[in-house]
């Protein structure tokens, strides 16, 4: 139903690493299907199918029934009482989709009507009255993220230099520039952070070992809350003097850690190389 909250359960999906697509045509779902069954890429999608579409709402049961043969397919449907979809729409101040010659109130029971075989079909009938924002989040994401094997939150470790300014997108800042520099080390100074050999210099340090370790701890136990709380993204900077060496080679390692976990991780070295 429109102002039902699709686009915010479209983006739990997102977060949970589903390919979504909003307003796909009907017409071209069976391709669609068909794509993602090829598709290296593609493991998980999640498409939006509303009043929009109009007279080929007809259509979409005889193509489920086809998809259905094809992949495994479930069907989610959004729904709020006619109250709270009105005060929705007046909060928003958005015309319907079906157009502002009649009231909300008599566009909502066309648009029930139009929608009722395909709310009949579905597997999950969801009542978002309730809900605001956050808790509809929450409740998507609790119904359906078992069904992803990474967590949904995506992490970004990124090494930086403190002599070219911390990032300004980083959620949590590391210094570690406590740890031994290997730019005083001739033959590391040219290479940076990802070469075995400056990796096994900086490891080989107890501090190091530790650091990596309790940071990685502590980050697993603040993500969870994290996605509690809603967060998708989190930049995680770790910074030393020129960012060519021990950031490097900590934003890997707590990379590493973390992806274990279950995480999906990107790790940016932003001032590295040269």
């Amino acid at each position: 139903m429109s102002g039902s909250g699709k686009a915010s359960v479209l983006k739990v999906f997102e977060d949970l690493g589903y390919y979504c697509v909003d307003n796909l045509p009907i017409d071209l779902i069976p391709q669609f299907a068909e794509l993602a069954v090829q598709s290296a890429e593609i493991r998980r999608t999640a498409l939006v199918v509303d009043v929009r579409e109009g007279a080929k709402l007809e259509k979409l049961p005889g193509i489920l029934k086809f998809v259905r043969r094809m992949i495994p397919t479930k069907v989610v449907f959004l729904e709020a009482s006619d109250a709270v979809l009105v005060r929705r729409f007046s909060e928003t101040r958005r015309p319907h989709p079906l157009g502002t010659d009649a009231p909300v109130k008599a566009a909502l029971k066309t648009e029930r009507r139009h929608l009722g075989s395909i709310r009949r079909l579905a597997d999950f009938v969801i009542d978002t009255s309730k809900f605001n924002v956050h808790e509809l989040r929450a409740h998507i994401h609790e119904r359906f993220h078992e069904e992803s094997k990474e967590k949904g939150i995506l992490v970004s470790c990124v090494s930086f230099g403190f002599r070219q300014g911390v990032p300004e997108d980083a959620d949590l800042v590391f210094d570690v520039r406590f740890l031994p520099n290997p730019h005083f080390v001739p033959e590391f100074r040219p290479l940076t952070g990802r070469h075995p050999r400056v990796a096994k210099y900086i490891r080989s340090f107890p501090q190091t070992r530790e650091f990596v370790s309790r940071i990685s701890d502590l980050l697993i136990y603040l993500l969870p809350h994290y996605i509690h709380e809603g967060k998708s993204y989190l930049t995680i900077a770790f910074g030393c003097t020129g960012g060519q060496h021990r950031s490097v080679m900590i934003a890997e390692e707590v990379g590493k850690y973390l992806r274990r976990a279950g995480y999906r991780v990107k790790v940016v070295h932003r001032d590295s190389p040269r």
